[in-house]
């Protein structure tokens, strides 16, 4: 039997009906400064029912391509994590691609880091349809570890830059992690990152080296309010935060740590099921209040004032129209009234060009 070498890297594409991108996504692979001798690219099509398998044949031997029926992100990762060769893996969804440098700078972070488990880095968010282009990236570069509630805050802060086609993980972690929970049609990679996070440690490359594209067809993305999107994201937070609380407590990581970084996935759960189902005035009261208590603390004291006028409000009005009055007032001129009273000082660590 032939024995060949161990790449370094697999790089594993999602894709779904992704004709019209999945070749930019393969090209930006093979287009990179790193070997390609030590280059594994696998491609998982989950069922994709247009050209997107006989675009990914046309590179032949290049790409190895794996077929199965449709059942989501999650079910894509638990088939093709386990035929990954390669060090580390580097996720790419079929819609995205890549800069040059994406897998020689992740190397070398790796290298350097023996510990860092999961890599993440910067990102260019480009609209498919205006064609502009919004750089989103980390402030600083630094390693996150689930031992403090400090660090449980910040990695939730910067799940951005742990996602598909930005985060790379190590091989042994990324199977550690399996199997994904099926549910997760959508942001396995969320679960996939914290758990392998939870393993090791994670780290941050500040420089944007993705090129993550919005377009109608995104899953997660939202242009518009529709609601069988927002049901599918709304049920799959509620797995996320389900099934990691569970993994997590497994990994004895302190309770604190946990809430950390589940409290603000369950408070944008509840917020969404308020606005589809409904339910009471005392139910937006208390998910605003905690979403305050978390993020707004050391807002100035006209702000607070205001924020606490807005509680007032949600104890009067039913939930769905409060929430469609939020997103009005969102985008409306009222808005930018907001800056006579002060905005709500949130340290976020991002910058967004």
């Amino acid at each position: 039997m032939i024995e060949f070498p161990r790449p370094t890297v697999t790089v594993l594409v999602d894709t779904f009906n992704h004709e019209r991108f999945v070749e930019e996504a393969i090209l930006s692979v093979l287009e990179q400064d790193f070997p390609s001798s030590e280059t594994e690219i696998l491609v998982v099509d989950d069922g994709s029912t247009d050209r997107t398998p006989e675009i990914v044949r046309k590179f032949g031997s290049r790409v190895r391509l794996i077929r199965k029926t449709n059942g989501g992100q999650a079910s894509a990762f638990n088939v093709g994590i386990p035929e990954a060769r390669g060090e580390f893996i580097a996720y790419l969804d079929g819609d995205d691609w890549w800069a040059k440098s994406k897998l020689t700078r992740t190397a070398e972070y790796f290298a350097r880091n023996p510990e860092v488990g999961v890599v993440g880095n910067g990102v260019y968010e480009f609209d498919d349809l205006t064609r502009k282009s919004t750089t989103t990236t980390p402030e600083i570069e630094r390693t996150i570890r689930f031992d403090s509630v400090e660090d449980g805050k910040l990695f939730r802060q910067m799940m951005c830059f742990f996602g598909t086609s930005r985060v790379a993980i190590r091989r042994s972690l990324a199977r550690r992690a399996l199997p994904i929970p099926i549910e997760l049609v959508i942001e396995a990679d969320e679960y996939l990152s914290t758990v392998s996070t939870a393993y090791s440690a994670a780290g941050l490359i500040k420089d944007p080296l993705t090129f993550y594209r919005l377009h109608l067809n995104n899953l997660f993305q939202l242009r518009s309010a529709d609601k069988l999107k927002l049901r599918r994201i709304q049920k799959v937070m509620l797995v996320i935060a389900e099934s990691l609380r569970t993994k997590l407590a497994a990994e004895c990581i302190h309770p604190d740590v946990v809430e950390a970084l589940l409290g603000p996935v369950e408070i944008n759960n509840k917020r969404l099921r308020l606005t589809l189902d409904g339910g009471k005035p005392w139910e937006t009261f208390q998910v605003e209040r905690a979403e305050s208590k978390l993020s707004h603390g050391n807002s100035s004291l006209a702000y607070r004032f205001f924020k606490l006028a807005t509680l007032g409000i949600t104890l009067f009005v039913p939930p769905q129209k409060y929430y469609q009055f939020r997103a009005w007032y969102g985008q409306s001129r009222l808005r930018r009234l907001r800056s006579v009273i002060g905005e709500p000082e949130i340290r976020s660590g991002i910058t967004r060009l």
